[in-house]
């Protein structure tokens, strides 16, 4: 059994400290002023759409206001390095992509430690991916796709809400089992790489679902596959990478909820059951289900071991195949 680097070991047992301690009065007054959401990525995208849906019925389960914050680029690490350096006192909490376990890997320069400053609170929810192109792009199926690349060899792109982004490392994935070398163009969220592809400045994206859907369905957008283990309802008709052949392609995507490290663990409790509570209102429950999102609601410890094995795990494939955050 492979063994846990020490830094990463500490990172998932000191969130395990945190919460076995007793709550004190602190979440009794807790808020007592606005709180400050900063979102990771541009307005309009996956990640700010789930918080600002969110953003309502936390307010009201708080009783203060929660007011959102757009700080999207360099791979959501602009916005990591803000709450990193926020004060711990539960009023600045930070939603992001998938970014956060794949950022020490791809930036060497980084002001902070993920591991040592930042306190996971909960995974949200989890969003399948669908790769999609131009209509312009005369591909009908996965493996039309793939004879389209390889025939294109450094003349094909595509665009990510993102450097590190599950978009992006899934995109590397498909390059390497699929013999293709596309040049990657990152955005500084999906609403823009979106943008862009429907535009025809760059031919093809792996999306969020809640973006792409209405595109396809409009038909300023083909989808091609969609990741999972099984379709969409949002894209019934779109087969999943697995049914193309890349029965181990990643699965999608995901969003978290987190707070500078030294957070009180009241507050963390606080705030992980308020998020709960929120998450779970009908009228979020029925807008999440519109985004084709899953709920998930993972415990802070849960996350925290998640994030471990996601760093392994992304370690490994930025190592082999070189990938930097271009």
């Amino acid at each position: 059994m492979a063994r846990i680097p020490s830094k990463l070991a500490c990172f998932v047992l000191g969130v395990a400290v945190v919460l076995c301690r007793t709550p004190s009065a602190t979440a009794q007054v807790w808020p007592d002023k606005p709180v400050r959401m900063i979102v990771a990525f541009t307005p309009g995208g996956l990640v700010d759409t789930i918080g600002r849906t969110l953003q309502p019925r936390l307010a009201e389960g708080l009783g203060q206001p929660v007011l959102v914050e757009n700080h999207g680029g360099a791979g959501g690490t602009i916005a990591e390095g803000m709450l990193a350096k926020a004060r711990p006192d539960g009023y600045t909490i930070l939603i992001t992509a998938d970014n956060p376990p794949a950022n020490p890997h791809l930036y060497r320069d980084l002001s902070y430690d993920f591991f040592r400053d930042l306190l996971p609170v909960t995974m949200l929810v989890r969003v399948p991916l669908v790769l999609v192109v131009n209509p312009s792009v005369p591909v009908a199926s996965l493996a039309d796709f793939v004879s389209y690349a390889r025939a294109r060899q450094g003349k094909f792109a595509y665009a990510s809400p993102g450097s590190g982004t599950s978009n992006h490392l899934s995109m590397e994935v498909l390059q390497r089992v699929a013999g293709i070398n596309p040049t990657h163009v990152p955005y500084k969220g999906g609403a823009q790489a979106l943008a862009d592809v429907i535009g025809g400045q760059v031919p093809c994206t792996l999306i969020s679902i809640t973006l792409a859907a209405p595109q396809v369905r409009s038909g300023r957008l083909k989808a091609v596959a969609v990741t999972g283990d099984k379709r969409t309802p949002l894209l019934p008709q779109v087969p999943t990478f697995a049914e193309g052949g890349y029965l181990d392609f990643p699965q999608g995507s995901w969003s978290g909820l987190f707070v500078p490290a030294g957070t009180p663990a009241a507050l963390v409790e606080r705030l992980y059951g308020e998020t709960a509570k929120a998450i779970r209102a009908h009228d979020v429950q029925d807008r999440l289900q519109e985004l084709g999102a899953e709920t998930v609601m993972s415990s802070p410890t849960q996350f925290a071991a998640f994030l471990h094995a996601e760093s392994a795990r992304i370690g490994e494939l930025v190592r082999e195949n070189k990938i930097t955050a271009d």
